[in-house]
């Protein structure tokens, strides 16, 4: 059972475990919003994501029970890791069944922490199938990411150690994916102190538990989306739905922009590497999400930290453009000595860094003796590209901006 207690008992077996991760203060957050904000810092536990803290405190009931046959798990990310920690620290066998598309850096992860691992179907529900099938016949138990009280009751204890330091808060701001981590919350925020409000935030997609919840009922979506793969599930739970209709006061969504805008708010004005799941509420704090009255205090869980290096340098490229500090051109000219070296000098007065240059004289849709060149550009801002874009009108470039 999910409650109170079962929390106060997972927190128990997490003593020495999970670390006691930093819930500090944002000034910047709360300028920007006018709320007092504070970030739990998931982001920072063991194996990067608040997962270990239910998939511990499943397996220690397990070994508790004298279940100590082996565990088997699906999963592509933080779940995995979770389990194949927290099973290596009981000296018990763990298989994690991946998607075949799993990055090998994510495998090798799991791995190292002396998990099996086996790739099955081309997603995680093809992944899920296969290891309920796999457990059963090999009678092993199956650690469920969400849909389990013990993993619930783990994840809960991020709302313990939230308010055992900031016990007047306002609001909390939790994920939401399959729901297992905000029903814990939800669950021992409202036994602690009913007045708080519990928001959960969801990636549009990735919308199952966002339609579940207004239509009051388990909602599945054809298909997801999201660069936040830590809540990019496809099905809603009814048995985490249940603890949400009845503890979790509001749930708001975010697109796919906002979420990349908060994984590089985090990272160039926080410091935090986060991932997309866990950069949701920031996303939803400065996207205005919340109905809150101002100076309210609000704690945000910043669920994870385990981002794709990829993913992340494609975020970052398309906020440095979004924010107007990066900027591509095509620009013909004509096909002569001396043509570029006037360009760049141009570019070089009016103080724009070239990152990246191209130059195309044989493209079928240029003139005779003209040019084409692209080239990448560092700006400072909407001003700085607003000088840029007068100084080749001015002198008489034909341009236009590839984004």
């Amino acid at each position: 059972m999910l409650d109170l207690k079962s929390i106060e008992q997972a927190s128990k077996r997490l003593e020495g475990v999970a670390h006691r991760t930093p819930f500090s203060y944002a000034p910047i957050l709360s300028e920007m919003s006018g709320y007092e904000v504070y970030l739990k810092k998931e982001n920072l536990q063991r194996t990067g994501a608040f997962k270990l803290r239910g998939a511990f405190n499943k397996i220690a009931s397990l070994v508790e029970e004298g279940k100590k046959g082996g565990v088997v798990a699906a999963s592509a990310g933080n779940h995995a890791q979770g389990v194949a920690f927290s099973a290596k620290q009981f000296g018990i066998e763990a298989t994690i069944i991946m998607p075949d598309s799993t990055p090998l850096t994510k495998i090798q992860g799991v791995k190292e922490f002396g998990a099996n691992v086996i790739l099955q179907g081309s997603n995680y529900d093809e992944a899920y199938a296969y290891a309920t099938e796999y457990a059963h016949k090999h009678q092993k138990e199956f650690v469920h990411p969400f849909t389990d009280d013990e993993v619930m009751s783990g994840q809960g204890t991020v709302a313990l150690e939230m308010l055992e330091e900031q016990e007047d808060l306002d609001a909390i701001v939790v994920p939401v994916g399959g729901g297992g981590l905000i029903a814990g919350v939800a669950v021992a925020t409202k036994a602690l102190n009913s007045n708080i409000k519990v928001i959960g935030i969801a990636s549009v997609g990735a919308s199952a538990m966002k339609n579940s919840y207004d239509a009051k009922k388990a909602q599945s979506t054809k298909s997801v989306r999201t660069i936040a793969d830590g809540i990019a599930v496809r099905d809603a739970s009814p048995i985490t739905l249940k603890y949400i209709l009845e503890y979790v006061d509001a749930l708001e969504l975010v697109c796919e922009d906002e979420i990349a805008e908060g994984i590089l708010f985090l990272l160039e004005k926080q410091k935090l590497l986060v991932e997309g799941a866990g950069a949701v509420g920031v996303a939803g704090l400065i996207h205005n999400k919340f109905n809150l009255p101002k100076g309210s205090k609000v704690g945000i869980v910043l669920s994870g930290g385990n981002i794709d290096v990829t993913m992340l340098s494609l975020i970052i490229e398309k906020g440095l453009v979004k924010s107007s500090r990066k900027m591509k051109l095509s620009v013909v000219m004509i096909d002569k000595p001396g043509s570029l070296m006037y360009f760049t000098e141009l570019l070089t007065t009016v103080g724009a860094n070239i990152v990246q240059i191209g130059y195309d004289r044989t493209s079928i849709d240029l003139e005779f003796g003209d040019a084409v060149v692209s080239v990448d550009l560092e700006t400072k801002g909407v001003e700085h590209q607003d000088e840029v874009r007068e100084a080749l009108n001015r002198d008489g470039f034909k341009f236009k901006e590839l984004h």
